[in-house]
């Protein structure tokens, strides 16, 4: 018997839905992964090197999923050296603690890492160990953002990169202040994050660390997507695509050709080439196979089924698309600690597959559970999106006006705090529609005001011309006239 991946309780083969926690589960994948997908033309090269581990902190944490039984040995045997050093009276190693927490972050047991490394910490301090006390700053960061502390984990990334910056640990603190650019990505905020991957690359030219540099201009490429810097990306990409072919990094190559699909496919400059970019992708996959863990090819292969997924759908080839958005989330669900973006990021995508196969509760559903998860990174208009986007279903195919107004306001209640006109503008205008269809006058004159004032602060003159007539029709007085 199976357990769900959220609440951890056990759940039937042919649940599609876990009964504990009412989260969707992912039942017969394979079946269902598409066969369409033909076998992609990989550029040669002469030699493949191992995979490059993925570099989330300085040594300790590789992210490599090793046997729980050969983890427990080795915690066995920290213990049985720290017991000595206790029965001798000898001081405990800042070391030694290091290395327990990073077996129990591998285990993904966080709170038993957590522990041991603020012991850790505590005794580098005493040891006056800048270089090990920033480590654990830095440990701590990634922790608490696994967490979803993420204030938590910008305070001690913070507080590892002044140590790192006071002792010229250079190369060090280019990762830490990419654990910040990532950190602040995360929570949508594209400023900090851009400050921060720029400052790691502005370091590392200053230094002459290469390779550190291709890294902070691949992570600066995803806040540069956002802000649609088309020509930048391209030179990025250019010289980081030459860069791993000439020292034959397969790893390298494949976040490049990923980072090419979502380029092409964000600025729509080339669907087909963002189809070959990321089967491309899929392809080197396949081939390090063997030399990774499942958990490496997770991490690898999310983003290829994303963003084929959104290909399909573009192309309203739904089949495929929910076959490999079924794909990615399991491939995240395999990778991640708790609900984490990507999981919402892969939901509200099959919300909006489920809206083209008309099957509208569904849709609502998973945009329900796509906005739990926004909510835990704080994105506010994200929520008022699929908020607006679930009324939207209820207004349109479900004839259902009392949830659609119920998800209308509180989409406006969050846009009206963030002060975006535009939406709450058309809100207000949708709203005035549904009033008058019931005959409400009154409430349907006050709505349709609101919504000329926003648009006349927006200088949108077409816009409030058709409020404004909209007013004029339903206010005019009605005459009547004796025989």
């Amino acid at each position: 018997m199976r357990t769900c991946p959220y609440c951890k309780k056990y759940i039937e083969d042919h649940w599609k839905y876990c009964h504990n926690c009412n989260k969707p589960l992912i039942t017969n994948i394979e079946n269902d992964l598409s066969r369409s997908l033909k076998h992609p033309y990989i550029e040669p090269l002469h030699s493949s090197s191992d995979l490059e581990e993925l570099e989330e902190s300085y040594k300790y944490y590789d992210n490599i999923i090793i046997n729980d039984e050969e983890i427990e040995r080795k915690i066995q045997k920290v213990n049985e050296i720290l017991k000595e050093k206790e029965a001798m009276g000898d001081p405990i190693p800042g070391s030694l603690l290091l290395e327990k927490s990073s077996l129990y972050y591998k285990k993904r047991d966080l709170p038993s890492a957590l522990k041991n490394l603020e012991l850790a910490s505590e005794n580098f301090k005493e040891e006056k160990d800048l270089l090990n006390e920033a480590i654990c700053y830095n440990e701590i960061g990634i922790i608490q953002e696994d967490l979803g502390f993420f204030d938590q984990a910008i305070y001690h990334f913070n507080r590892a990169l002044e140590i790192l910056k006071e002792i010229n640990e250079y190369k060090k603190a280019i990762k830490t202040l990419n654990n910040l650019g990532n950190i602040y990505y995360l929570i949508n905020d594209l400023e900090h994050s851009y400050k921060y991957y720029q400052e790691a690359l502005n370091l590392s030219e200053q230094n002459d660390l290469i390779t550190e540099e291709i890294k902070s201009a691949s992570n600066l490429v995803e806040v540069l997507l956002m802000l649609k810097d088309a020509e930048r990306i391209k030179k990025i990409l250019s010289r980081n695509s030459k860069f791993f072919k000439e020292r034959e990094d397969i790893y390298g190559m494949i976040q490049t050709h990923i980072k090419y699909g979502k380029f092409y496919y964000i600025l729509g400059e080339d669907y087909d080439r963002a189809f070959q970019s990321l089967n491309n992708a899929l392809g080197l996959i396949n081939r390090i196979e063997d030399k990774g863990s499942i958990f490496i090819k997770a991490k690898l292969e999310w983003e290829c089924f994303l963003y084929l997924g959104k290909l399909h759908l573009l192309r309203k080839n739904t089949f495929e698309a929910e076959s490999l958005l079924l794909k990615s989330l399991e491939a995240v669900r395999i990778f991640e600690i708790a609900e984490d973006i990507k999981e919402g990021i892969i939901l509200e995508n099959l919300a909006k597959l489920y809206v083209l196969k008309e099957e509208y509760l569904k849709s609502i559903e998973y945009y329900n559970y796509s906005i739990e998860i926004y909510d835990k990174y704080g994105d506010k208009s994200k929520i008022a999106d699929l908020k607006t986007a679930i009324a939207q279903l209820y207004l349109d195919f479900l004839d259902n006006n009392s949830e659609a107004i119920k998800n209308f306001e509180s989409a406006l209640e969050i846009f009206e705090a963030l002060e975006y006109f535009k939406e709450c503008a058309d809100i207000f205008q949708t709203l005035g529609d549904i009033a008058i269809k019931k005959g409400e006058i009154e409430l349907a004159l006050v709505n349709l005001q609101r919504a000329k004032n926003y648009y006349k602060e927006l200088q949108d003159d077409y816009n409030e011309n058709i409020v404004n007539e909209k007013i004029n029709s339903i206010s005019e007085p009605k005459f009547s006239y004796d025989d």
